[in-house]
């Protein structure tokens, strides 16, 4: 299986189990995204959604299988399905319900940085680099996943990546904003994600992707959401907690 569920409580990892071609994806591993998604937003206890290679050591994710695009690339009805697979996948892992890390260790290359755009956080091991390559192969790189790539790092180094198709590592990532964490660092992100009220994430990823889709002023919709959580079960918890001077304790 090339890419499959791992859960454990709150949080279900995604992981790419291709090492023997260093996770590259073919179209059927795209087409494969979108349920394995739906699969873990089924589960009521999830807080966090890891995308991660499933052997460690080896890439995140090489990017696109060119064999597989060499063999096909006069076939137009599958070069059409390969864009629309690649677009849904990518459309719905950005908009998942629950925050999203991507955990890049190794190479995470065209296709494979376009999946870690399209998580939430990426944190980055030593060993990971960074690279958009289309430029040294005659392609282009899908819109959707250029404006994430603008939207994290700006237009000038998005330019710079885009233009020079060149690998950085992961300390240069780290300086440009293209990744928010160094693995090693001083704190998990991941147990304070987990910690945290799920609804309160939920909505403040939706608000995120609302401001990053050009809304800038509260609608109906948002001002409902904020004002509802007055009377949640969240927030009564997390007021009680923070009156009592403890942790509090979420239920899913």
């Amino acid at each position: 299986m090339t890419l499959r569920l791992e859960h454990d409580g709150p949080i279900t990892r995604l992981l790419i189990d291709r090492a023997d071609k260093r996770n590259a994806l073919t179209l059927a591993m795209w087409e494969m995204v979108p349920g394995l998604l739906a699969q873990a937003a089924q589960r009521p206890e999830l807080r966090l959604l890891v995308v991660q290679a499933a052997q460690p050591g080896g890439a995140f994710c090489a990017g696109a299988d060119i064999a597989e695009l060499l063999a096909n690339s006069h076939d137009r009805d599958w070069l059409a399905a390969n864009q629309a697979a690649i677009n849904r996948a990518q459309h719905e892992l950005t908009r998942f319900a629950l925050p999203t890390i991507a955990w890049v260790e190794g190479d995470a290359v065209g296709g494979g940085c376009g999946l870690a755009l399209a998580c939430d956080i990426r944190i980055a091991t030593h060993s990971a680099r960074f690279g958009i390559t289309p430029g040294k192969l005659g392609i282009v790189y899908p819109l959707h996943d250029v404006k994430l790539l603008v939207d994290l790092i700006g237009p000038g180094q998005a330019k710079r990546l885009l233009f020079s198709a060149a690998l950085i590592d992961a300390d240069e990532a780290y300086r440009i904003g293209l990744v928010e964490l160094l693995a090693g660092g001083p704190s998990c992100i991941k147990d304070a994600i987990v910690a945290a009220s799920r609804h309160s994430t939920r909505a403040a990823k939706d608000f995120v992707r609302r401001v990053l889709d050009g809304q800038s002023a509260d609608d109906g919709e948002t001002l409902a959401v904020f004002a509802a959580a007055f009377s949640g079960a969240d927030f009564a918890e997390g007021a009680a907690a923070f009156m009592e001077r403890r942790p509090p304790q979420f239920i899913a």
